[in-house]
């Protein structure tokens, strides 16, 4: 495995990576790997709407709705 070191690290983002790692259960090291791991592997990749939506709601209810009958319904012209 091969090391980096990353130097200038202001305070504030310091605190927000140690509150992070500590929500995660991970050291800052370990957290640090992670959030660089998925950013490099996401870079990547196109990112397709219809896509992102399918896995948003892959696991939601699936619900047959009762749409009113509109065939019987003339449509208005609009008024500007």
């Amino acid at each position: 495995m091969s090391m980096i070191t990353v130097r200038g690290l202001d305070d504030e983002t310091k605190r927000l990576l140690r509150q992070r790692a500590a929500r995660h259960g991970r050291s800052m090291e370990g957290e640090a790997r992670a959030i660089l791991a998925q950013a490099v592997r996401t870079d990547n990749e196109p990112v397709g709407l219809v896509d992102a939506i399918r896995r948003h709601f892959a696991d939601a209810p699936e619900h047959d709705l009762d749409l009113p009958d509109r065939s019987s319904q003339l449509q208005r012209p609009v008024e500007l």
